[in-house]
């Protein structure tokens, strides 16, 4: 009886394997070599037709590569800005939706649309409404007096950070608000009635209850929003991509110029080298959220 047992259990074992080997061996394609070919070709002068041993000089490169520690400043900047005014607003429209106010289905749809919408696309709508000159942003400020010249909104190093997270607070907004709406749905609507019966008004409701029970998904929307954040390039490409003079460059834009956009011959092994240290910096930045968050969890 022993031996049948182990023989049917090395059957599944044989059939499971089998059913997964599909999915196994596209994992090695995809994703496991990239990954071995990455740190293959940092040691290589690689223009992607011929590769140069270099040994240490692409790491040296970076260490002293004003541009690209400079990027990694504007994506610091960059994803703090998207984060401080995406997770607001989103949270801000999915309580105002989750009422089922009259409206409130067609503004679900409104707001969602534009995360349907190609990055690349209205990017491009973009660039036409912050243009200098008749630009409807521009038309609209001075129709109301609150400038007296066109502002050059993506020309202007004072400006153009500030334009970018824009647009990518615009073009992310919708599935941040579908996440909190997930949320807010698991929230019993007695609670909300047990609350008004005591007397607590709206604002005592959103701070007592709301959030504290939405805790466990904002950590998990906070953390997609994040590493989002850190790896945002495409509009930013569209853009500007990456001026005035490299003010709007974040670490994948200006390793994307290196590969595609380089006045020479494509610098892949030293953008391999960026990537991994880019990488590495956004595993930091993830690793240093998820111990604050386990902390703050033991505090509360």
């Amino acid at each position: 009886m022993t031996q049948e047992v182990k023989r049917l259990q090395r059957r599944e074992n044989i059939s499971a394997a089998l059913m997964m080997s599909p999915a196994v061996l596209l994992l090695a394609v995809t994703s496991i070599y990239p990954f071995l070919w990455l740190f293959r070709y940092v040691l290589y002068d690689y223009n992607g037709f011929v590769a140069y041993f270099t040994g240490t000089y692409n790491l040296k490169r970076a260490l002293t590569d004003t541009v690209f520690w400079k990027s990694v400043l504007h994506t610091f900047e960059y994803a703090v800005g998207k984060l401080l005014l995406i997770l607001p607003i989103a949270l801000s429209l999915a309580v105002f939706i989750s009422r089922n106010l009259p409206g409130s289905r067609g503004f679900r749809v409104i707001f969602f649309l534009p995360t349907v919408i190609s990055a690349a696309v209205y990017s491009l709508i973009f660039t036409f409404i912050f243009a200098v000159f008749r630009g409807p942003l521009n038309t609209v400020f001075a129709s109301i007096g609150l400038i007296k010249a066109p502002i050059d909104w993506l020309g202007d190093p004072k400006w153009v950070m500030f334009s970018v997270v824009l647009v990518a607070v615009w073009g992310g907004l919708g599935n941040y608000m579908i996440y909190f709406i997930s949320g807010l749905s698991s929230i019993s609507a007695d609670i909300y009635e047990s609350c008004m019966i005591d007397g607590a008004n709206g604002l005592q409701t959103f701070f007592k209850i709301t959030l504290p029970m939405l805790s466990p998904i904002l950590k998990v929307i906070l953390l997609l929003a994040v590493t989002t954040a850190f790896k945002d390039y495409e509009s930013i490409l569209v853009l500007t991509s990456g001026g005035p003079n490299g003010r709007s460059h974040v670490m994948f834009s200006y390793i994307y110029t290196l590969i595609f956009e380089s006045s020479s011959t494509p610098q892949i092994g030293y953008a391999t080298m960026l990537s991994v240290i880019a990488a590495l910096i956004i595993g930091i930045v993830t690793a240093l959220y998820l111990y604050l968050a386990r902390k703050l969890d033991d505090v509360y």
